[in-house]
C-alpha cells in the first residue's frame, strides 16, 4: 500500500484539507493507523493502540465539520505519550510492576486536546520512569529510529518522536525535565517545544500509581511535537493555561505577541559548542551553516557574549538541583549508597557527574542555597534578553548513537569526534533552558554525513515562548525543515 498523499503534510494543511472537505478526519485516522499497521514492527513507537475509539472520534469529528464547527485540532489524528493517563488505556511509565495499571479519567492536558477535536489513536513509548534519551522498558520493548533502527530515537518522548518521523499523524505530546522533548525531535528530525515552566498545567501525567492531582514537579514541563513548526504553536495555545483546581494557579498567563516577524528584527545569540560538553563536527558544522544563512537574510548575529551565563556553572547547578528533584523518589537503599557516595566525594571534585551525585544528597537547606543560585540565573538571563531575542545552541552533541541498554547510565559513554564522555553529561545542553525554566523550540537543520538528522534548540525570554516559535516558523519557511525517512517513505 502505497503513502497517501496526507501522510506527511502538516497539521495546519490538514486542517484547511479538512474544512475544504478536500479529506475526512476518518480517512486521516484510518491513513495514520494503516501506516501504523504496515511499519510499526520495525519502530515500535506505538505501545498502546486505540484505533476503534479514534475512528469513532474520527466519525464523531466528521460530523461536526459537516455542522460547520471550527476547533482548533478538529478532525487531526494525534498520538500521546505513554506517561499521559488517558481513560481506559494503561499508564505506566515503563514500569513492570505498574503494567496492569489503568487510568480512570483523561489527563487535563489530554481533555483539552479532545476538546479542541484531536483524534487520539495510540500512546508512544518510553523509558523506564521517563529517565533516559533511549526509548526502551521491560513492557513494551524497543523504539527505533526510523533513519537508522539501529539508532535511539532520543527519549524520553522517543516513541512520539519516531511516531511523528514515520507518519503516524502530524502532532504529539510528551514531556521534557532533561531534554525529553527536544532530545527526540532533534534524533528524529522533527519539531518541538518546551513551554515556559508552569506555562501548561501537569494533572494526570502521573507515575502510577499516584492519584492525578495538582503537584509541583520542580523543572519539569509538558508540550507538543510535530513535524512543522506552526503546528507546535497550535497545539500549545490549546494546552496552555492554568488547572482549575490548583489553588496555586487561580491566574491566566497570557502570553505576549512574538517580539517579530521578520528576520530583520531579530537579534540572535549562537553558541555552537562548550568544553563542558563540546559537539561533533556535524553538529557545529549545522549550527554555523544556519548562523550564516540567518546573517544573509537579515538576522543580527552574535557569536558570543558577556550577558551569557557561565555555562559550567550553571551545567552544575542544574544537574544538582535535577538530580536533588529525582532522587526524592529513589528506593531508600539506593539514596543511602548515594547519599554515602556523595560524602565520600573530594571537595574539589566540580565534575558533573560529582554534582549530580551530590544532588542526590542535598539536605533542604542546601536546596534553598541552590535555588537562590536559579533565582540569580533567571536575572542574569532576563538581562540577556533585553539586548537578544534568541539564543540558538545545541540539542545533543551528536547525532543518534546505537541502542546502549547497559544498565548504569554513568558508565556509559558517548563518542563526541573521537573522544568519550560521560553519557549523562549530556543533560547540560538541555539544561541550558530548563534551569531557568525558559521556553525553547527544537528544529531540524538538515543531517550529519550518516545521514542522521541534527538539528539546533532556539531559548526565548521567560514567558515569550511566541518569539523562539515564530523564529522557527521563519526558518522552517526559508531554509525548510522535516524531510521524511527514507525507508519509510511509503
Amino acid at each position: 500500500m502505497a503513502k497517501s498523499e496526507w501522510s506527511y503534510k502538516s497539521a495546519v494543511e490538514l486542517s484547511a484539507a479538512l474544512a475544504a472537505k478536500k479529506v475526512s478526519a476518518v480517512e486521516l485516522t484510518q491513513d495514520a493507523i494503516d501506516r501504523i499497521e504496515r511499519h510499526d514492527g520495525k519502530v515500535n513507537a506505538i505501545c498502546v493502540r486505540d484505533f476503534e475509539r479514534a475512528l469513532s472520534a474520527a466519525r464523531d469529528a466528521d460530523a461536526a465539520l459537516a455542522r460547520g464547527e471550527r476547533k482548533p485540532l478538529l478532525g487531526l489524528p494525534m498520538t500521546v505519550k505513554e506517561s499521559y493517563n488517558i481513560a481506559g488505556l494503561p499508564t505506566t511509565w515503563g514500569i513492570p510492576t505498574q503494567k496492569d495499571f489503568v487510568a480512570k479519567e483523561d489527563s487535563l492536558p489530554v481533555t483539552r486536546v479532545k476538546d479542541a477535536g484531536t483524534v487520539v489513536v495510540g500512546k508512544t513509548n518510553v523509558p523506564l520512569g521517563l529517565g533516559d534519551w533511549q526509548s526502551y522498558n521491560d513492557i513494551y520493548g524497543t523504539t527505533n529510529n526510523p533513519y537508522d533502527l539501529g539508532r535511539t530515537p532520543g527519549g524520553s518522548s522517543g516513541g512520539s518522536s519516531a511516531a511523528l518521523a514515520a507518519g503516524y499523524g502530524p502532532l504529539s505530546i510528551g514531556s521534557d525535565i532533561g531534554g525529553s522533548l527536544r532530545v527526540p525531535a532533534f534524533h528524529c528530525g522533527v519539531y518541538a517545544h518546551k513551554p515556559t515552566f508552569n506555562l501548561v498545567a501537569m494533572r494526570g501525567h502521573t507515575p502510577p500509581p499516584l492519584p492525578p492531582l495538582p503537584f509541583d514537579r520542580d523543572l519539569s514541563v509538558i508540550g507538543p511535537m510535530a513535524r512543522s513548526a506552526a503546528d507546535l504553536s497550535l497545539v500549545l495555545d490549546v494546552m496552555a493555561g492554568p488547572d482549575p483546581i490548583d489553588a496555586g494557579f487561580a491566574y491566566r498567563l497570557e502570553l505576549p505577541a512574538a517580539r517579530h516577524t521578520a528576520f530583520r528584527d531579530f537579534r540572535v545569540l549562537v553558541i555552537d559548542t562548550d568544553p563542558v560538553l563540546p559537539t561533533d563536527t556535524a553538529v557545529r558544522g549545522t549550527i554555523n551553516t544556519l548562523a550564516d544563512n540567518l546573517a544573509k537574510v537579515g538576522v543580527k548575529i552574535e557569536r558570543s557574549s558577556p550577558l551569557l551565563p557561565d555555562f559550567a556553572a550553571s551545567s552544575r547547578l542544574y544537574m544538582r538541583m535535577l538530580m536533588s528533584f529525582l532522587g526524592s523518589t529513589f528506593a531508600p537503599d539506593i539514596y543511602a549508597g548515594a547519599k554515602a557516595a556523595a560524602a565520600a566525594l573530594p571537595e574539589g571534585d566540580n565534575s558533573l557527574a560529582a554534582e549530580r551525585l551530590r544532588g542526590i544528597a542535598l539536605s533542604h537547606r542546601d536546596w534553598q542555597m541552590a535555588n537562590g543560585g536559579r533565582t540569580r540565573l533567571r536575572a542574569q538571563w532576563r538581562e540577556l534578553f533585553k539586548t537578544f531575542d534568541a539564543v540558538i545552541c545545541p540539542v545533543m552533541p551528536t547525532a543518534a548513537y546505537p541502542h546502549d541498554h547497559s544498565p548504569e547510565q554513568e558508565k556509559r559513554r558517548i563518542t563526541i569526534d573521537g573522544k568519550a564522555h560521560v553519557y549523562p553529561d549530556q543533560l547540560a545542553w538541555p539544561g541550558i533552558a530548563t534551569l531557568p525554566g525558559l521556553p525553547s523550540t527544537a528544529i531540524p537543520t538538515g543531517f550529519a554525513p550518516d545521514g542522521l538528522p541534527i538539528g539546533v534548540q532556539i531559548a526565548g525570554p521567560w514567558l515569550e515562548d511566541r518569539t523562539p516559535l515564530k523564529l522557527a516558523e521563519l526558518i522552517e519557511r526559508e531554509f525548510g525543515g522535516f524531510v521524511p525517512p527514507k525507508m519509510f517513505d511509503d
